[in-house]
């Protein structure tokens, strides 16, 4: 139903939020978690599922999804019982499942992969035909890896002297239209408090479980990444908080390093293979129990780091790259370190403890101020789908003009740091496009409703950076505070100085 509908504002929530969102709306409770929970898919499959077989009280038909489950969306364990139709009984194999790909320059050849069945064990071994690539162009040389129905076959090489996968059909999985200008629309008939509540549910929080506002503030600070290009983050929180759920599992456009060691060549450019690595490839890259992970030729990856998380540059060898990726470090913190006022930053790898590295981070965000996941904070009623909402956040990062509105409400101090500035506004921007996703012109928004929820949060997020580097390196920050941003007099309210 169209938003433009004159009645509309005097709706009641419920009826408000159906009119705008009926048909992108999914019943997420308790017990639909639990079906789910063993089948390891991404959120954006799941409420797809609930979508196509729920009746419209949104009760879910078990034994319809798990039939779907078990003939289309196959597990790493079916992948013997497919050789067996392809390669003995010469079936074609057709599936939904996650498709990499790549080039053969030499042989001139397209190749994929199925990260999730480690196919193929030998490179060359799985060729897609090129009028395949021609006719999904814009899925599959997507920078990230993609979701769709596969079909494959077991043929011979060109040579004849080896068999091969050979991808002869695919259908992207894209069963929502996103309409972006449609959604910035619908925004106007909510108020900011009723929209907290819907981007919770959207990422599969149940918003009445929380004890206050702040407390829902928080856990959304995690989501500026998925909006606004290029913002880094620190999070030092208590464990079972969601942070390896909230960056793994909502969208496939973010990347989520959990242990391990890491590379300049995964991280950037890999020379030997000619490949670009995760900045270049995602949205975010999120580095879970950053203090288990190791670092591999650690001073050239401090200095790409340095100018990555700079200007959004990178150079391995002769090879200049971009990337749009926010960097995330995420650490577990214990109760008795939790205050801005001591070295939080002794909880990161001796990799990370240099200051001029750290000051490239954008904000901190507080984890011990997201309460512990427990039943009632999971979403339980109606909900945005989620792989909707995760789509509209990729948009909006394309979206400039969010930008050019922060610019124009806040007032900078002419003598302001130039990184203190940038952090702020990125931060005040992303804060914009999630919460105010309509205001695409400094007369949609209320100049008070920017400071209390864009503003003020962001000031504090980079604030808390600020004092850790003065205690990180004194010589360098001690007493340094961040500048007093404030909103422009040209937009306070009247009487207001």
């Amino acid at each position: 139903m169209s938003t433009e509908s004159t009645n509309i504002d005097y709706m009641s929530f419920d009826e408000r939020f159906r009119t705008c969102f009926g048909e992108m709306l999914v019943y997420k409770s308790s017990e639909n978690t639990k079906f789910f929970a063993d089948q390891s898919m991404p959120s954006f499959i799941r409420d797809w599922l609930m979508m196509r077989f729920s009746d419209e009280n949104g009760v879910i038909d078990e034994a319809k999804i798990s039939a779907y489950i078990k003939k289309n969306i196959p597990q790493k364990e079916q992948w013997q019982y497919m050789l067996v139709d392809m390669l003995h009984y010469n079936k074609p194999a057709r599936f939904l499942a996650k498709i990499k790909i790549d080039f053969d320059m030499r042989k001139k050849k397209a190749l994929f992969s199925l990260p999730a069945f480690q196919v193929p064990a030998h490179k060359g071994e799985a060729v897609v035909d090129w009028d395949v690539i021609e006719r999904h162009r814009d899925e599959l040389l997507s920078s990230t890896d993609v979701w769709g129905i596969v079909t494959i076959r077991c043929e011979q090489d060109d040579e004849k002297k080896n068999n091969i996968f050979k991808l002869v059909d695919f259908t992207p999985f894209c069963p929502y239209h996103i309409d972006l200008k449609y959604y910035i629309n619908a925004r106007k008939f909510f108020t900011v408090e009723e929209w907290i509540d819907i981007v919770l549910g959207a990422i599969d929080y149940n918003a009445s479980g929380y004890s206050s506002q702040s407390e829902k503030l928080v856990i959304l600070k995690r989501l500026l990444p998925f909006v606004e290009k290029r913002v880094n983050l620190v999070e030092l929180a208590p464990k079972e908080t969601g942070k390896s759920y909230l960056f793994s599992r909502l969208s496939q456009y973010g990347w989520l390093v959990s242990g391990g060691s890491i590379s300049r060549a995964k991280m950037f450019y890999d020379i030997s293979k000619r490949t670009n690595g995760l900045v270049s490839k995602y949205d975010f890259v999120a580095l879970d129990e950053i203090s288990s992970i190791k670092f591999t030729d650690r001073m050239e990856m401090q200095g790409a780091l340095k100018g990555y998380l700079e200007s959004g540059d990178y150079h391995v060898g002769d090879y200049h790259g971009v990337g749009e990726s926010g960097l995330i470090l995420l650490g577990n913190i214990n109760a008795a370190s939790m205050d801005i006022n001591t070295n939080m930053f002794e909880h990161l790898p001796e990799f990370f403890c240099d200051s001029a590295l750290l000051d490239r981070f954008h904000g901190f965000i507080k984890g011990w101020d997201i309460p512990k996941m427990r039943e009632s904070l999971k979403a339980n009623g109606w909900a945005l789908n989620t792989e909707y909402f995760v789509e509209i956040l990729h948009a909006l990062r394309s979206e400039s003009v969010y930008r050019s509105v922060v610019d124009k409400l806040v007032c900078i101090p002419p003598n302001a740091a130039t990184r203190d500035t940038e952090a702020i506004k990125r931060l005040s921007t992303a804060f914009l496009k999630l919460l105010f996703p309509h205001a695409t012109d400094v007369s949609e928004i209320d100049p008070a409703e920017f400071e209390t929820y864009c503003l003020t949060p962001a000031m504090e997020m980079r604030g808390i950076i600020k004092t850790q580097l003065g205690i990180l390196d004194p010589g360098e920050f001690q007493g340094k505070q961040i500048p007093s941003v404030t909103l422009n007099d040209e937009y306070l309210p009247s009487g207001v100085n």
